[in-house]
């Protein structure tokens, strides 16, 4: 009797050891939701979330459609939203929405968008996995996991879900939702109609698989997070908790992560990391103090230190220049940063050939999007006696109309190849190749031309 009592005791003497040694983990890594408070991030937290959070290590997620084969610079505030929710010390669980795909989600949205096909989407999460895992660490007690809600959807038959789900929710609670709301004069269809349900389930499904007690989203989000709640108390009377983060909006007024040419793009292939670099570079002053906070892991004093340069001497640009090194490096690369970098100052400043022939082919080509393009062949290329005939009847008079206006030009000191002057119109064509084809032509400070050799 002594023996078991003294068991009990060192066990339960072990488990309060544990439960303390959690609460010191959590108090020394930091509070979530105080994180996001102070970096202007937090919009919504339901009552009982700090505690729950202060008290154990939760499991929280967030859901990404896989509407696309990369996610976008829209999809960075989530993103970030886990990356500090488990530098936290909780884990973070990235849900890939292969069924809610299928459906559509009606919150934000003017009208219905296209369905996508299983094996779009299946392409579609696959990629959008590899990306959530250069941003989470997946190792350890508190890693990052990646579900797929089609995996417990895919054999879920329609009267099952009506039967399990439909009935603990009601019609009234479902119209109530804004999302719901705003779509009701221009139509809604019963597909998007449920899609509340459906992600409703989602978290139900994880708080009984993966005892997940938090889900998060954006703000455009919580009627959606809420009908999770509720189903997980009507269905297994647990307590569930919801926390969203507001929608970034630029200080102008324009959308956030929007460019003449449409998204910017995670996936290099979409967006390349120079125009990547470039986007945050150019944001204003007041965007960049802004953004800094919300896409960066800068401590708070890191970011008050280089707000407070920024104000001395605002021309410099320090805030630009940090955001954009830190979230290029992040979503790219250091070489790609560096790359970005070597290509700003080649277009914005002063460079030589040999800083050209430095840049990779692709970045090479990123920096000169949109310039005219003159395509000759080797053997053109090889019979031009003059520069005067390069620029002219070698390329068709395309960047000058005739040889004297050539010949004008370059003696005004107007002209350039590859970044070096040209102050003889009569010289040999002999000029090194940048990456083996190309030549860059600038005529006056703005007019580029890029001929291609092959």
């Amino acid at each position: 009797m002594i023996f078991g009592v003294s068991l009990y005791f060192l066990i339960n003497l072990k488990l309060a050891f544990l439960y303390l040694c959690a609460k010191a983990q959590l108090m020394v890594k930091g509070n979530f939701v105080e994180q996001l408070r102070w970096r202007g991030m937090l919009h919504d937290v339901t009552p009982g979330t700090e505690e729950q959070l202060s008290k154990e290590v939760t499991a929280g997620y967030i859901g990404f459609d896989p509407t696309a084969d990369s996610l976008h610079i829209g999809h960075l505030v989530q993103i970030m939203t886990l990356v500090h929710f488990q530098r936290c010390g909780h884990k973070p669980v990235a849900l890939v929405g292969g069924a809610t795909g299928m459906v559509g989600d009606p919150s934000g949205k003017s009208a219905e968008r296209n369905l996508l096909s299983e094996e779009v989407l299946n392409h579609n999460v696959a990629c959008v996995k590899e990306q959530l895992e250069k941003f989470l660490d997946f190792s350890g007690s508190t890693g990052a996991e990646l579900v797929n809600n089609y995996d417990w959807f895919k054999e879920f038959r329609f009267l099952d879900f009506i039967r399990d789900v439909g009935k603990h929710i009601t019609i009234n609670y479902m119209m109530a939702k804004d999302s719901v709301q705003k779509r009701l004069e221009s139509g809604l269809s019963f597909t998007e109609f449920t899609y509340q349900l459906v992600q409703g389930y989602d978290f139900y499904w994880l708080f009984e698989n993966k005892h997940c007690k938090l889900q998060m989203g954006g703000s455009d989000q919580w009627g959606n997070i809420l009908t999770g709640t509720e189903l997980i108390r009507r269905k297994s009377e647990g307590n569930a908790f919801a926390l969203t983060t507001k929608l970034i909006t630029k200080a102008d007024g324009s959308k956030f992560g929007k460019t003449e040419g449409g998204n910017v793009w995670l996936d290099p292939k979409k967006t390349s990391p120079y125009k990547f670099y470039q986007y945050w570079l150019n944001v204003s002053d007041e965007d960049a103090e802004n953004f800094i906070k919300i896409f960066t892991l800068k401590t708070k004093d890191e970011i008050e230190n280089l707000i407070t340069k920024h104000v001395a001497a605002p021309h410099l640009r320090k805030l630009q220049q940090a955001l954009a090194e830190d979230i290029t490096v992040r979503v790219h690369s250091e070489e790609d940063f560096e790359q970005a970098v070597k290509a700003s100052n080649i277009l914005f400043g002063n460079a030589t050939t040999e800083a050209l022939q430095s840049l990779a082919e692709e970045t090479l080509l990123a920096v000169f999007d949109g310039v005219p393009q003159v395509s000759i062949s080797q053997t053109t290329f090889d019979d031009c006696g003059t520069v005067t005939d390069l620029l002219t009847s070698a390329t068709n008079n395309v960047m000058f109309s005739s040889k004297g206006e050539a010949r004008k030009m370059i003696q005004a000191g107007g002209v350039s190849i590859n970044k070096v002057k040209v102050n003889d119109a009569n010289a040999k064509a002999a000029f090194s190749l940048l990456q083996g084809k190309y030549l860059l032509v600038q005529r006056g400070k703005k007019n580029y031309y890029l001929i291609v050799i092959g």
